[in-house]
C-alpha cells in the first residue's frame, strides 16, 4: 500500500515537471524578450519586415496558450481540467499585462493595450484550438 502511495506522489511530481516546465520556460523566454529595449533586433530579420506586429503578440501569446491549456488539462486536478481552456486564457492574458506593464520600464518600449488584446485573443485562439484539435 505504502510504495503504491509512492508511486502515485512520483507519477504526480513527473507530471507537474513534464507539463508546467515548459509554461515557465517559456514564460522566461517572453520575459526575457520583453526586457530587450529592440527586440528587432533579437529576431529574424522577415519577421519584423513581412510579418505585422501583431501576428507576432497572437502567435507568442498563442503558444503560451497551449502550454497553459496542457498544465491546466493534465497536471491541475479535476476541476482545473474541465475549466483548461478559459483558465488557459485567462492565465495568458494576465500574463500578456504583466508583460505591457514590465515594458514600460525598459528603455525604448513602450506599453500597449492594443498589444494585450492581441495577446489575449492570441491566447483564445491558441488555447481554444488545441483543446479542438486534441478531442480528436
Amino acid at each position: 500500500m505504502e510504495k503504491a502511495l509512492i508511486d502515485a506522489r512520483q507519477g504526480a511530481w513527473q507530471s507537474l515537471v513534464w507539463y508546467w516546465t515548459p509554461v515557465i520556460a517559456y514564460a522566461f523566454l517572453i520575459f526575457y524578450l520583453s526586457a530587450q529595449p529592440n527586440p528587432e533586433e533579437q529576431l529574424p530579420e522577415f519577421l519584423m519586415k513581412r510579418i505585422s506586429d501583431k501576428v507576432l503578440h497572437l502567435m507568442e501569446f498563442g503558444i503560451l496558450a497551449v502550454l497553459c491549456y496542457r498544465a491546466f488539462r493534465w497536471a491541475a486536478g479535476p476541476a482545473a481540467a474541465r475549466q483548461a481552456v478559459t483558465l488557459a486564457i485567462l492565465a495568458a492574458s494576465v500574463y500578456a499585462f504583466t508583460d505591457e506593464v514590465h515594458q514600460l520600464f525598459v528603455p525604448a518600449r513602450e506599453a500597449s493595450w492594443l498589444d494585450w488584446i492581441a495577446d489575449t485573443v492570441g491566447a483564445a485562439i491558441g488555447s481554444f484550438g488545441w483543446s479542438q484539435l486534441t478531442k480528436r
